[in-house]
């Protein structure tokens, strides 16, 4: 499965290192699945330009479950689950590795400290105004600063700073037969399907379940099936049923029946997505299906889906401005229990019916 998007936001960098003589690269960026899928974009770009370059990449073990038949890339799994023992596994598994680069991607104590364990030469961060949680100590070299980049383009910024000029974001994330077949028994090629992913990693991000009802049921008049999607948490279970019992028309519960990458299938078999700041949403742009992305906490610009910000529907600028004073940093989250409850369901319904319009004409 491969997408390449139409254009790139990034600016070619003249003074950017060049990997032609280096043999390996180790990239740390341990979560989260919608990082991790704008960090697929930039590690691809890298291979198209070192196609001889070996690369590690350390990364969650739930993470490695959606990448893990990534082409060309070796993977270490960093399992945080295991406390300070994690450390020690990740020094073991890297044990008598040198590399000539290392990518540092991820703005974390826990990775500041995992970088530890990592040998290398050439130690890229970020930015002096983004290393932050001790970053800017581990590393030697850092990429060029940008003022309001959307996380993928933040992350280009490393493959700018290692001699790629070729930056605009693509993405193949191969998938097994098995899982597509999956995908495609479920949602036959051609046939018209709403997906609503509909929790976020924190409850105060998602949106009510009466108003994503009111929004299935105005696909279903318009021909649409409509299919709930997520993982196999408790919350996203309960958060699923209430939006079935709120519904007025018949609704598919998928939510906990499927793996990572049956999901990524059956999001690229999908119409449209329907989500909150989350991942699946990330995982849909990867597979080229239109993305409704909801948003009140952060700044769609910059976690919004990538291909997809102008179908965001957000009320962060509004909210963002109640509650800060004069400039405003680019990457600040509003705060706040029921923000979400200011997007209203007609805001929702006329971005589904626009894009519904663009894929009918």
């Amino acid at each position: 499965m491969s997408l390449t998007t139409p254009d790139s936001r990034i600016t070619p960098q003249a003074d950017a290192l060049d990997l032609t003589h280096a043999k390996s690269l180790c990239l740390l960026r341990l979560s989260a699945i919608g990082d991790v899928c704008h960090a697929v974009a930039m590690v691809q770009a890298i291979q198209r330009r070192y196609p001889d370059l070996k690369i590690t990449w350390i990364l969650g073990k739930i993470e490695y479950q959606l990448l893990k038949h990534l082409p060309g890339v070796e993977f270490v799994i960093f399992d945080k689950s295991q406390g300070w023992r994690s450390y020690l596994n990740l020094k073991r598994a890297l044990k008598g590795q040198k590399f000539d680069v290392l990518l540092h991607m991820q703005i974390a104590l826990r990775a500041t400290i995992a970088s530890l364990a990592i040998s290398a030469k050439l130690r890229i961060g970020f930015d002096r105004f983004r290393a932050k949680e001790g970053q800017w100590l581990v590393t030697n070299h850092r990429i060029e600063p940008q003022v309001t980049p959307h996380v993928l383009d933040g992350f280009m910024g490393f493959a700018q700073a290692v001699g790629v000029t070729e930056l605009t974001p693509s993405w193949n994330i191969p998938v097994l037969t098995a899982d597509t077949e999956f995908a495609k028994a479920l949602i036959p090629n051609g046939s018209p399907v709403l997906v609503i992913c509909a929790a976020a990693s924190k409850a105060e991000r998602n949106w009510l379940p009466e108003r994503y009802a009111a929004v299935a049921d105005h696909a279903v008049k318009k021909g649409y099936r409509v299919i709930l999607c997520g993982g196999p948490t408790a919350l996203e279970r309960v958060l699923a049923d209430n939006i079935q019992g709120a519904a007025q028309s018949e609704l598919e519960n998928q939510v906990g029946k499927t793996t990572l990458l049956q999901l990524l299938a059956v999001l690229k078999q999908a119409t449209i997505v329907l989500a909150p700041d989350t991942g699946p949403a990330h995982m849909a742009v990867t597979q080229g299906t239109p993305v409704i992305g909801l948003y009140a906490h952060s700044n769609p610009g910059r976690t919004g889906p990538y291909t997809c910000l102008s179908s965001a529907v957000s009320v962060y600028q509004q909210v963002i401005t109640e509650q800060k004073q004069g400039d405003i940093p680019w990457g600040v989250r509003a705060k706040g229990e029921h923000l979400m409850e200011l997007i209203s369901v007609n805001s929702v319904i006329c971005a589904l019916d626009l894009l519904l319009d663009k894929q009918a004409s």
